[in-house]
């Protein structure tokens, strides 16, 4: 089966300047953001006997409020409010705590913070407002919180034994700030959105685009990310923008501008080496949201150019299933497609800085 990855190369080896001299003021015209410096915190509602959220008490409301207004004092992004609220889902269930656990005896308060002097005193502790200012000061520190998962990002403050103890809280957190803040705002489609959210399925941007097949090899066939429209290469790129939290032109991450020696991305071929180039890590481990690398002819992929695809889903029995474009013959090639495939299978998975290996 062949998987083709001829768009990039085809990109690169366009004559014309006018291309590049008009992409180039495209990136230089438009400043760039982060995609979650700019959704700013928001502020909770007052919490009163009327204020009703269903599987919540009054004073659970209240400490997620406070925790809401503690984030929202130090500039705390929506993001990293949900983040906070989901810790202390995790550690308290959103209760101010007078005791702690086997691992931690000395633990109290909202985030069971322990006595070592790094958390104040015990009235701070057991103070919702104090203790989560604490906690909040303490994620900020942490270099690229925001392009974690949310759960890593927690366990980064916490450095708790299971860095995905949180996972299973982050829904309630996200349902809690969303019913008690002032503000209306989306997580899908804008500055809201989290990072880290791969295999939501056909959601690439461009996927009714023409082919560089048909429409030539010029301008007009490359998507915004500098890859031919509907390639493997450009969903990948695609998912890995995605992945970190950069979903809108201008993208960070482009085939012109992702090695740091200058070099383009280029076809599937040389991803590997790319990766190398930025020092981002490779192995043979799939993770979900991991670029899947297939060198010419491994597993079928193009004998030229080789293969790439998005590790959807991780299964117990050895195997993964891959998403990607491009991947089928004729006449479904340059669609969405998505098989299981054995680990042994590809050459290499290509991890982004935000996927930890589940212990």
């Amino acid at each position: 089966m062949q998987r083709k990855s001829l768009g990039v190369v085809a990109v690169i080896a366009i004559p014309g300047l006018f291309f590049g001299l008009i992409f180039t003021m495209l990136l230089l015209l438009a400043p760039a953001k982060s995609a979650v410096a700019t959704c700013g915190p928001t502020v909770a509602v007052a919490i009163d006997g009327d204020t009703k959220v269903e599987g919540y008490t009054e004073e659970q409301l209240k400490n997620a409020a406070a925790i809401m207004s503690a984030g929202n004092a130090l500039n705390l992004s929506v993001k990293g409010q949900m983040i906070s609220v989901m810790v202390s889902l995790g550690e308290s269930g959103l209760r101010v705590l007078d005791y702690g656990d086997g691992p931690g005896p000395d633990s109290r308060g909202l985030f069971q913070q322990r006595d070592n002097g790094a958390w104040g005193s015990y009235a701070d502790r057991m103070d919702p407002t104090t203790s989560a200012t604490n906690f909040i000061k303490a994620l900020q520190k942490v270099e690229g919180w925001e392009l974690l998962e949310p759960t890593l990002a927690g366990n980064k403050v916490q450095r708790n034994a299971d860095p995905y103890h949180y996972q299973k809280y982050w829904p309630e957190a996200v349902k809690l700030v969303q019913a008690l803040s002032d503000g209306k705002f989306s997580l899908e489609g804008s500055d809201c959105a989290i990072p880290g959210k791969s295999g939501a399925g056909d959601d690439y941007p461009w996927k009714d685009a023409p082919t560089w097949m048909q429409v030539g090899t010029g301008p007009a066939a490359a998507s915004p990310l500098g890859m031919f429209y509907r390639e493997c290469v450009d969903f990948a790129l695609w998912r890995v923008n995605q992945q970190m939290g950069s979903t809108g032109e201008p993208f960070k991450f482009l085939n012109g501008t992702f090695r740091p020696d200058g070099q383009g991305l280029g076809s599937a071929l040389t991803w590997k080496a790319g990766w190398d180039a930025k020092g981002w890590a490779t192995g043979t481990t799939p993770r979900v949201g991991a670029v899947v690398w297939y060198a010419p002819g491994a597993g079928g992929a193009d004998p030229t150019f080789g293969h790439v695809a998005v590790v959807k889903e991780v299964k117990d029995d050895g195997t993964y299933v891959e998403e990607g474009y491009n991947g089928n013959p004729p006449p479904d090639d340059h669609n969405y497609y998505t098989r299981t495939v054995s680990n042994a299978v590809p050459s290499a998975f290509l991890y982004l800085p935000t996927q930890e290996e589940k212990k």
